[in-house]
């Protein structure tokens, strides 16, 4: 049931690369089209580069693991740096940490390692803080956690494949605001691409809104190309929208990841082998009551210096593709990874009508539809966010004991923008919560000056907006796809523009999060 994803395993996993590994180990380029790599949910690791063939390419550090290791090609970022990228380390100086607030993630098993993940997730990170506030749910039992490993998307062997999203969930909204209850919730099985599983998922999904108080925020990394639902979508739809309306009369927020795949997503009918041959986007990121998270690529003390279009070559990742040089600025593009290729999802929905709080964008939009995404948060994985996993170590780490990775994906920006939302309905605390956050989100960023593109500059959003970066332009979310000769190029579906104000791939742009949340707290 959820959106087709993959995990790039940052110990050289040969399950997970198997078909992008050559002789002898060395992660090398594609020998057969990147969508045949492993599908998995809406989370990624970045594959371990730090080898000593790749030191004598590249002498910088990208980045340093807590455990001493380092990476010279991919950047990572820990809480704190994302935390004054966007203006949390603020909010959290000011008290606001989601105390007192739920932040409910819903996956399809959890974890079997989730709260010992967490924990040193948190004495890592935030060894200065009381502990975290976790609870598992796991509404139909615990899940069979199976020690085998399954090429598969569904049953008991799944479970392996689908840690690694709990994992970045949890951690990661606990970033945002980590004095928040947070709560993972299981719910097997995993239909990746159908709908069977929906009427479990939602089911618990309402136990939940019945059960925890107002103001509980959702966050939902996963889901399937809208086409899936056949000619019933727009009733299929309307009763499991009940459960979102639900929840938005007690108070509660639901946020989705818009996806990973820019507008190629892939068909149910033909089992995951065949891609839409028109722009399509995934529910339920495209329904009306859920805010829709797209992506974004924060480069922060770095900058992209690419000389070529070949991602790979017989060595392994190619440095001229690869290249960077510090900067003592930052810059924030749209999230287009074309060595992968991933990036974010964003379209006009073939479902639903343009809401009416999305009047002022129907010139973008184009057509009466709702248009997705909202908003944006880094999603990047080449500039990820390091994730603490000891989940099936075998399979995500190539070890027995636990890895640190750097994770991106849409995935990362819905449990992240969860935090901030918990910390607003904290500063709302004698109001009432946000609940319905998209009538509230457009009131603000439709107003004049709401967005500034520059980097450090004023409003609540980071209008998203063209960068070029050596030899390659970010502006839209067309998905690259991978030439006979090991070169990349856009691929034949195609993308939605990145442009000033408004747009089909990152919405408002990413939230500025200190002025956000005040005038979220300030609204009636």
């Amino acid at each position: 049931m959820l959106d087709r994803s993959r995990i790039i395993a940052r110990r050289l996993s040969a399950l997970a690369l198997a078909p992008l590994l050559a002789a002898g180990g060395v992660f090398a380029g594609p020998a057969t089209p990147v969508a045949k790599l492993i599908l998995v949910p809406q989370a990624y690791m970045a594959p371990a580069v730090h080898l000593a063939k790749l030191r004598a390419h590249q002498q910088q550090v990208a980045c340093n693991f807590p455990d001493n290791t380092i990476d010279p090609l991919f950047h990572c970022y820990n809480p704190s740096q994302i935390a004054t990228a966007y203006g949390l380390d603020t909010l959290h100086s000011e008290g606001l940490t989601g105390a007192g607030q739920t932040i409910v993630l819903v996956d399809a098993y959890g974890s079997p390692t989730a709260a010992a993940d967490l924990q040193k997730f948190h004495d890592t990170f935030f060894a200065g803080l009381p502990s975290p506030n976790l609870n598992e749910i796991y509404p139909l039992g615990n899940p069979p956690f199976s020690s085998t490993v399954a090429s598969g998307l569904s049953g008991p062997t799944a479970a392996a494949l689908w840690s690694g999203e709990a994992t970045l969930d949890i951690e990661w909204s606990y970033a945002s605001a980590p004095g928040a209850h947070i709560i993972l919730v299981g719910v097997p099985p995993a239909e990746t691409e159908g709908v069977q599983g929906f009427p479990t998922l939602f089911n618990a999904m309402q136990g939940l809104i019945n059960s925890l108080p107002p103001g509980t925020v959702f966050s939902q990394s996963f889901g399937v190309t809208e086409q899936t639902f056949g000619g019933a979508a727009t009733t299929q739809t309307a009763i499991l929208d009940k459960v979102y309306q639900s929840g938005i009369a007690k108070g509660d927020t639901f946020l989705a990841s818009a996806g990973d795949f820019g507008t190629t997503n892939v068909s149910k009918l033909h089992k995951e082998t065949v891609t839409y041959p028109f722009p399509t986007v995934i529910w339920p990121t495209t329904s009306p009551y859920v805010t829709s998270a797209g992506g974004t690529q924060l480069q922060s003390g770095w900058v992209w210096t690419p000389t070529s279009n070949v991602p790979f070559n017989a060595s392994g990742p190619n440095p001229a593709y690869f290249a960077w040089a510090p900067t003592a600025n930052s810059t924030e593009a749209v999230w287009n990874e074309s060595w992968a290729p991933i990036a974010t999802g964003g379209n006009p929905s073939a479902i639903y009508p343009r809401p009416s709080w999305q009047s002022a964008q129907a010139s973008v939009i184009g057509k009466d539809a709702r248009g997705v995404p909202d908003l944006a948060w880094n999603s990047a994985v080449n500039g990820g966010v390091l994730t603490w996993i000891s989940a099936y170590p075998s399979f995500n780490c190539g070890n027995t004991t636990g890895c640190w990775g750097i994770f991106g994906g849409t995935s990362a920006a819905s449990p992240q923008l969860s935090g901030v939302v918990a910390l607003a309905n904290q500063l709302r605390a004698n109001k009432g919560p946000v609940g319905y956050l998209n009538p509230r989100l457009y009131a603000i960023g439709d107003k004049a000056g709401s967005s500034t593109p520059t980097f450090n500059g004023t409003g609540d959003f980071r209008d998203i907006v063209s960068h070029t970066y050596g030899i390659f332009t970010l502006n839209n979310n067309q998905l690259w796809q991978y030439n006979a000769d090991g070169s990349v190029s856009p691929g034949p579906i195609a993308g939605n523009p990145t442009i000033t104000g408004w747009d089909l791939t990152t919405g408002f742009g990413s939230p500025r999060a200190d002025t956000l949340v005040h005038d979220l707290a300030s609204q009636p």
